[in-house]
């Protein structure tokens, strides 16, 4: 993400991941491309980031809310303050159920230990707590739907190879786990939102919804799940 960033958008990004394997293979990617000028990697967690004192126009964390824990909302949405400037923007992606509640046992045993879906309330409520304002929410869950969909049939063509490599139980788990998600985002209200707001008011946005897909630069989080670990990275 980082890399489509800068290369689209000529974007300075700074990425950050708990992974080793993910810090050296994203260095990798970086020097293939070229763009050491523009994009950085740090093996560093997200806390530690926004304790450090530095600041970015724009932040956005993409499936990584997920994986806080409940008791951590209000610490990401403080550190997501601490990053950005003065009216500047944060974009929020996270998987979200309509009312509060514990995580599902299985998900919670087999695939996301210590994460927490939130519901949207949850997270509109935090907002003012840090002196956010709402620009935009949208709703992905039939986007989010066709992508659990296409990992599902991703995963079954090379289904052979990660038996061989993993076992059949892991085949299992992650079939049951991938038809099953994308099943309760089609029939309950397990959604997927964004959420835009700005740090302070923030008066010189455009005033049509156009730049929301026409942005000249990002500052984006993403996590990636292997094993029940969860990295992030930040641009």
């Amino acid at each position: 993400m980082i890399i489509r960033a800068a290369r689209q958008y000529q974007v300075k990004a700074l990425g950050i991941t708990l992974s080793q394997e993910q810090y050296q293979k994203t260095k990798e990617r970086i020097g293939e491309a070229g763009l050491e000028h523009l994009v950085e990697v740090e093996l560093l967690d997200y806390r530690q980031l926004a304790d450090s004192g530095r600041t970015f126009d724009k932040v956005a964390s993409v499936g990584m809310l997920e994986h806080v824990g409940k008791a951590n909302l209000g610490r990401f949405m403080a550190a997501v303050g601490s990053l950005l400037q003065p009216g500047g923007l944060a974009l929020v992606h996270s998987i979200t159920k309509m009312t509060e509640g514990s995580i599902n046992s299985w998900i919670e045993k087999y695939i996301f230990p210590g994460g927490y879906v939130p519901s949207l309330r949850e997270l509109v409520w935090l907002l003012p707590e840090h002196g956010f304002h709402p620009l935009d929410i949208e709703s992905l869950r039939m986007h989010y739907v066709m992508t659990l969909d296409h990992w599902a049939e991703n995963f079954e063509r090379h289904v052979d190879q990660v038996r061989r490599e993993r076992g059949e139980r892991l085949v299992r788990i992650w079939r049951l786990y991938l038809r099953s998600c994308a099943e309760s985002f089609r029939n309950t209200g397990l959604d997927v939102y964004q959420i835009l707001f700005s740090k302070g008011l923030n008066n010189n946005l455009p005033l049509t919804r156009e730049h929301l897909y026409h942005s000249k630069s990002y500052r984006v989080t993403k996590s990636v799940h292997s094993e029940g670990r969860a990295f992030d990275y930040y641009l």
